[in-house]
Order: C-alpha cells, then sequence, then structure tokens
C-alpha cells in the first residue's frame, strides 16, 4: 500500500509557519497538527501567538488548546496523540500538516520512536547528582542546553531535580544524539519542509511580534494565569514570554525590561531551533525572500517530492 502524504512545516519562531500552513491547508485540502509545546494549553493565547479563531473556523486545527496550563505534557504522550490524529486525518482523506518548532516533538512523529519499558538508571542519577554538586547548577543547565535546548529553556537553572530529570530523559531515548541512527517513521510519507529567511529581517520580525503580542494583552493574560493558581511551577509558564512577564509582575523589573527580556530570549531560541533543524539528513529548506508572497512560498512547499 502507498504511503500517505504528511506535510511538516518548521522552522525558527516569527519565521510565518502557521500562517504558511494555513494557506498550504487551503491549498491541499489539509488539516493542521500542532507541534508546538506551549500552544498545547488552554488559556496561552497571546503569548504563544496561537493562531485566530478566524483561521482556525476555516481550516480545521488540531492539538491546541487541549489541555490546562498545569498540565505536565510528556513526549511520549504527544507522540499518541499526534499518530492518533494524523491517522484519523488521513483515513478521511485529508492531509495533515504539522506545524511548529518544539524539535523534540516534532523526532516523535517524525522517527520510529518507542517511549515504552525505559526506566531511569539509579546509578546514572547519582552521577549527574554527582556531578552537579561539584559543578554547580548553572554547568548542569548548559550540559541540558546541549543536549535539549527545548527543555533547558523550560526549566530554570536552580532547579536541580528538573534539570537532571532532563538529561535522564533525554537520554533515555526523549531526545536523539544522532539522527542517522534512527529509522524515520515508515507509516507516513514525509514532506519535510523547514521555513528560513535572512537572520537580521528574522530578529526584526521577533522584536516586532513581541511589542503586538504586549499590545495585544499578554500581560493581561499571565496574570489572569497568576490568579487561577498558575506558576512558574507548571512547564507551561516557563515558555518565553510567559516568565518574563511574571517577572514583571513580581516587581523584578519595568515592563520595558520584560519586552527586551522576551526579545532576547526569543532570539536566542529561533537561533537554536536553526540549529536543531541542521541535524536533520532529510529537510528541504525553503528561504523566505522579503517582498514573497505566500502563495508563491506554498508553490515551492508543492514542488517538494
Amino acid at each position: 500500500m502507498k504511503k500517505k502524504t504528511v506535510y511538516i512545516i518548521s522552522g525558527p519562531t516569527a519565521v510565518g509557519k502557521s500562517v504558511i500552513a494555513y494557506y498550504l491547508a487551503k491549498r491541499i485540502k489539509g488539516e493542521i497538527v500542532n507541534c508546538d509545546s506551549i500552544q498545547l494549553y488552554r488559556h496561552m493565547d497571546i503569548g504563544s501567538a496561537k493562531p485566530s479563531d478566524n483561521e482556525m473556523n476555516k481550516i480545521k486545527h488540531h492539538l491546541y488548546s487541549i489541555v490546562d496550563p498545569d498540565y505536565n505534557m510528556t513526549v511520549a504522550t504527544y507522540q499518541k496523540l499526534a499518530t492518533r490524529v494524523i491517522d484519523d486525518i488521513l483515513a478521511r482523506d485529508r492531509t495533515p500538516i504539522i506545524c511548529g518548532g518544539t524539535g523534540l516533538y516534532l523526532n516523535s512523529v517524525l522517527y520510529d520512536m518507542d517511549f515504552g519499558g525505559h526506566q531511569a538508571d539509579p546509578s546514572r542519577r547519582k552521577e549527574l547528582e554527582e556531578m552537579a554538586e561539584k559543578m554547580g547548577n548553572e554547568y548542569m543547565h548548559q550540559y541540558l542546553e546541549g543536549l535539549d535546548a527545548d527543555s533547558a529553556s523550560r526549566i530554570h537553572p536552580n532547579n536541580i531535580r528538573k534539570v537532571i530529570r532532563a538529561i535522564e530523559a533525554y537520554e533515555l531515548g526523549n531526545g536523539i544524539r544522532d539522527l542517522s541512527d534512527c529509522r524515520i517513521n515508515p507509516n507516513y510519507d514525509f514532506r519535510f519542509i523547514a521555513l528560513t529567511m535572512d537572520r537580521e529581517w528574522l530578529y526584526e520580525r521577533i522584536n516586532k511580534r513581541v511589542i503586538r503580542l504586549i499590545n495585544e494583552g499578554l500581560v493581561d493574560e499571565v496574570r489572569w494565569l497568576l490568579e487561577q493558581g498558575y506558576s512558574l511551577e507548571n512547564p507551561s509558564m516557563k515558555g518565553i514570554g510567559y516568565k518574563e512577564v511574571v517577572g514583571y509582575i513580581m516587581g523584578e523589573y519595568s515592563l520595558d525590561d520584560a519586552k527586551d527580556l522576551i526579545m532576547k530570549n526569543t532570539r536566542h531560541y529561533a537561533k537554536r531551533q536553526l540549529t536543531w533543524l541542521r541535524r536533520y539528513g532529510d529537510v528541504n529548506w525553503i528561504e523566505i525572500e522579503k517582498g514573497e508572497s505566500v502563495g508563491r512560498i506554498v508553490d515551492k512547499i508543492l514542488l517538494v517530492k
């Protein structure tokens, strides 16, 4: 039986993935599957830059706003949810379009990864704990960032217990050191697209988006979340945009300082995303030019075989 096509639209934050996936879906009778870790959460709409209600009403979107902000979403759970949705879309003769830039979630669908049966090694945990005691929290956090930048961006360096657990999770298979050793998921025929653009233009887009999100009510969104009892103890609230605004609300710095922090942290995250994507050997890079229409970009995507 011929494998059915699944598109992946990835790339750094603010490159335009959601809009391009939307117009691709209109062209190919597609449905969009979220692959962004923060967009999974309810009530976290502005800071995560979710697609608009208008877009979601016109094109079917899946795995957006499906869990509360205190839910600890694992890569294994995401894999099960995404696979179920993808198979349902294909069964209805529609085309799944996976959209997002969370690398570990992307790996869980793209590769034939088995999360069952993996258990922590007590001797390895003891080794990591001794390393932390000797080298310090900042060293361990940098060590995690080298393995799994996504997790490192959500975990505070001083939360050494979570840092160590994240390193363990990576080593148990939630992350991939050498992608060449992994088998592409044989159930689908992937069209893996990575969008990119001139670095300075991308950074300009990031800065403008941060200003827009603040103007749209990001501070009020974060304040409401805090009033509901959510805090930086919840992984979702450690997302870029949320943790910095929490600092502003708590009086740690001004709103202008929070804005500058969000811009800086988002730029760093975009750089890490690009580094992550370059590890894949089967990705099709599409460079977006200034002034290029969305239709033209979709044309390029449809040429990928």
